[in-house]
């Protein structure tokens, strides 16, 4: 079994579990196409050693950029980048190594620890 993701318009619109078999026969009247995406695929990495498949591993809302054959996440904050090799989103500062937790600020784009 694997993982197939819709992609319509370049969104995920739907992700199912299915044997490729499935497809051979599978009458699909709603627009898109499948693509396989890799449960264990993230930041182009396959986390158990294996081959990574379009750099993550697709959820319902996700982009796939064609070009790149490449899942990755909405944007979460309009100062983030994405990083175009393993599609993950970046904030301009990186978050603290110091064993505190911490939740980003968009109005001063940075890091703001969270009080107890």
């Amino acid at each position: 079994m694997a993982h197939y993701a819709r992609v319509t318009s370049g969104i995920v619109t739907a992700v199912i579990v299915a044997e490729a078999e499935f497809f051979d026969n599978f009458v699909d009247d709603v627009a898109g196409e499948w693509l396989q995406t890799s449960y264990n695929t993230r930041g182009g990495v396959h986390l158990n050693g294996g081959t990574p498949l379009r750099k993550n591993f697709a959820s319902i809302g996700y982009n796939y950029d064609a070009q790149a054959d490449a899942f990755y996440e909405e944007q979460p904050f309009p100062s983030w980048e994405l990083n175009t090799t393993s599609y993950i989103w970046h904030a301009p500062v990186e978050y603290p190594d110091d064993d505190e937790d911490y939740v980003w600020n968009e109005e001063t784009t940075s890091w703001d620890a969270i009080e107890d």
